[in-house]
Order: structure tokens, then C-alpha cells, then sequence
């Protein structure tokens, strides 16, 4: 029995042994294997893998994805203006260098996120404070989150950090400051479309000027050419006419006196008073003799 138990202690202690001398490596972390604080390799290899048992080497895991530090706090910045800016910002970042990440953070997460925000608040005051509100907002605002970046980049190398990208969520101007711009917009916006309004009364004034001129001309361009043509008009019915009549001059003198009782009696109440013997009832009385000697 006593030999039972002793080869029964020896592989527990053995299997104790053997499982302290290794350890796993997921694709998606780092293994560091160190010994009273100093590095002595870097896994990258997944896969079972081994080391001198603990306390003489420890493993610390770290990871290899892209991580993400969202600032809960909103950052206050002074513009150029000397005015107060609200930035609320994110980082994506990554560990390049296990090896010098460990040296610089012992591994502490949280650690490096800490230093990664204050060099990214550092970086974000130096570059909003040399620009007004408008580049920061719309403007430059490219142009300063690729410098910002590439200074947060240089200074994080330096830890085994590799920053992916910095990206502003919000910018705001404080309350008390907002409601000053937002009047001063607002009337600049009216004093923009009171401009375009008189702009485009001038424009209208000008289009209805033209316009009117225009149909003046067409008017009296049309007039004339109507006249011309009613004169050609007339002239040509009058050369009908003497064409016509001058064939039977005494036929035509009868029209014509035809058309004159036509145009003076158009009522059976019309009188006329004149000398029977005038030109005017000449055909009237050639008329009545014609009767009467029938």
C-alpha cells in the first residue's frame, strides 16, 4: 500500500510538473514567456507549446486583435478663436512589439490604454488649438486627424503600440458659446437671402423690361407688316374693281349709286331731303320714266 500511494503522489506531482511546463497559444493572442520580470521569448506560433515550470518562467497572454479605446469623457479644447470645443474621439489600435509592450506596460491593458488616450489628448489640443471652429468641424478636419494620427503613431512605436486610426465621434461648441454662433448664422443666412432676393427682384425687373420691349416690337412689326398687306390688299381690289368696271362705265355708275341707296336707307324710317334733280337720284328717275312709259 505504502508503495501505491508513493507512485500515486509521484505521478500527481508529475502531472503537476508537466502541466506548469506548458501552455497553449490561440491565433488570437501572444504568449510572453518571462522570468522575474524579464522577457525570455515571444510566442506567435499557435499551438501547444512548453517552458520551465512556474515560479522559474510565468506566461502572460496578450492580444493580437485590433482594439478599440471609446473615450467615455468629453474632451474640452480651445480653438484658435479662443473658443471652447467639445470632442468626444475613439482609437483603434494594436499591439506590434509584445516584447516592448511588456517592458513598457507589464501587459496592463489598462495601462496602455491610459497613455494611449493621453497622447492622443495631447496630440488633439496642439492641432484644434492652432485652428477656428470651421476648419476643425469641416474644413481641415481631414487634414487634422491624418496629423494627428501620424504624431500619436510616433510617440505609441516607442511602447510596441501601432495605432490603426483616430477618429473625432462629436465636436461641439459648449452650450453657452453654441447659441452666440447659432445667432450669428442665423443672421448671416438672412443677410445671404436677402442679397439673393434683391439679386433676383433685379433679375426679374430686368426679364419683365426686356419682355414688355419685346412685345412692343413684335406689336408693331406685326402692325406693319398687316398694313402693308391691307394696302397691298386694297390696291389690288381697286385694280380689280377698275379692271371690272372699266369694261361698262355706265354699269359701274349704277353699282356704285346702288351701293349708295344701300348704305343711306338701311331702316324704312330713314328720310333724306334733297333736289330731285341732283346727280344722287339720277337712276331713281331714269327708273320711274322707264316705269311710267312702259
Amino acid at each position: 500500500m505504502p508503495r501505491i500511494f508513493a507512485l500515486l503522489a509521484a505521478v500527481i506531482f508529475g502531472l503537476i510538473v508537466f502541466s506548469s511546463c506548458v501552455f497553449l497559444v490561440d491565433q488570437r493572442q501572444y504568449a510572453v514567456v518571462f522570468a522575474l520580470g524579464e522577457v525570455k521569448r515571444v510566442v506567435e506560433t499557435p499551438g501547444l507549446h512548453f517552458k520551465v515550470p512556474a515560479p522559474f518562467q510565468n506566461v502572460i497572454y496578450l492580444e493580437r486583435r485590433i482594439l478599440t479605446i471609446d473615450t467615455p469623457d468629453t474632451d474640452r479644447f480651445i480653438t484658435a478663436e479662443k473658443k471652447n470645443l467639445l470632442v468626444d474621439s475613439f482609437v483603434k489600435w494594436r499591439i506590434a512589439d509584445p516584447k516592448l509592450y511588456f517592458v513598457s506596460f507589464s501587459g496592463d491593458e489598462r495601462r496602455a490604454q491610459d497613455r494611449i488616450g493621453q497622447i492622443v489628448k495631447a496630440a488633439l489640443n496642439e492641432e484644434i488649438t492652432k485652428r477656428t471652429v470651421r476648419e476643425v468641424v469641416s474644413g481641415e478636419r481631414t487634414k487634422v486627424m491624418q496629423t494627428i494620427v501620424a504624431k500619436v503613431a510616433d510617440d505609441a512605436k516607442q511602447a510596441g503600440i501601432d495605432i490603426v486610426d483616430v477618429r473625432l465621434k462629436r465636436v461641439d461648441l459648449v452650450p453657452e458659446v453654441s447659441e452666440s454662433v447659432f445667432r450669428r448664422m442665423e443672421a448671416e443666412r438672412k443677410r445671404v437671402a436677402n442679397e439673393l432676393r434683391s439679386t433676383g427682384g433685379a433679375e426679374s425687373e430686368q426679364i419683365r423690361a426686356d419682355a414688355d420691349r419685346q412685345r412692343e416690337v413684335i406689336l408693331a412689326d406685326a402692325y406693319r407688316q398687316a398694313q402693308v398687306i391691307k394696302g397691298e390688299g386694297d390696291a389690288k381690289a381697286a385694280s380689280i374693281y377698275n379692271a371690272a368696271f372699266g369694261q361698262n362705265p355706265e354699269f359701274f355708275a349704277f353699282y356704285r349709286s346702288l351701293e349708295a341707296y344701300r348704305q343711306t336707307f338701311k331702316n324704312k324710317s330713314d328720310v333724306i331731303l334733297v333736289d330731285p334733280q341732283s346727280d344722287f337720284l339720277r337712276f331713281m328717275r331714269n327708273s320711274g320714266s322707264g316705269k311710267a312709259g312702259k
